[in-house]
């Protein structure tokens, strides 16, 4: 029996645990929390995660929400996988800070994109559109970094040639911007790693899974 069970949403940030589990191989567990029907606001839900946001990933006794900290977490206790550096090494602190970065500046980036209306006042359509302006004009420089990145590690992922779970994470955050004007596809290394990344079997596993469609990103 799966002892690990991610309680997940399509295409929401349970996408990157998703495809991590994946990489694993080991049977895992997916529960649908239907954000449509408020699922992931119930009492029953909120005892998992007070925040009311999904993922979270039940591990044995262990319940464990925000998606680095679980990413994290499979890797580590995954080892043979090879998702995550050597503990200690040079190559270690540089996959935390790149980990740090998708979750506190492209992530939410993003959130202020999605969700202007959270940033001014009730009612105020022109303060949310403004917001949303200038936060796809910051996720185009945050592409831009992410695109210098490819290009020092020299890829074919961005740490270079070790796979990780920054992979899937970037993976996750580059297909929320599909439907920008400029998306992370037109960026020429990103474009290229993303159709890599759709290449691999357990992003292919996830996305039948999750029923996702064109364009993937």
């Amino acid at each position: 029996m799966p002892t690990k069970k991610l309680f997940y949403y399509p295409s929401n940030a349970s996408m990157a645990p998703h495809i991590v589990l994946e990489e694993i191989g080991e049977p895992f567990e997916l529960a649908l929390v239907d954000r449509t029907q408020g699922e992931h606001k119930s009492a029953e839900y909120l005892k998992l995660n007070p925040n009311g946001l999904i993922p979270v990933l039940v591990d044995g006794d262990l319940v464990l929400y925000e998606t680095a900290a679980i990413c994290l977490h499979l890797a580590d206790t995954s080892a043979a996988s090879r998702l995550a550096p050597e503990l200690g090494t040079t190559e270690r602190a540089e996959f935390y800070k790149w980990l740090m970065w998708l979750t506190n500046t492209l992530q939410m980036s993003l959130i202020v994109y999605f969700y202007p209306e959270r940033w001014v006042d009730a009612g105020n359509t022109a303060g949310a559109q403004q917001v949303q302006a200038h936060a796809e004009s910051k996720i185009a420089t945050l592409l831009d970094q992410l695109e210098a990145q490819l290009r020092a590690s020299g890829g074919p992922w961005l740490l270079g040639q070790h796979y990780t779970v920054l992979d899937p994470y970037a993976l996750m955050l580059c297909r929320w911007t599909r439907g920008f004007a400029k998306p992370a596809r037109e960026w020429p290394l990103l474009g290229a790693w993303l159709q890599r990344m759709l290449a691999r079997p357990a992003v292919q596993r996830a996305i039948k899974t999750e029923g996702l469609g064109e364009p993937l990103v």
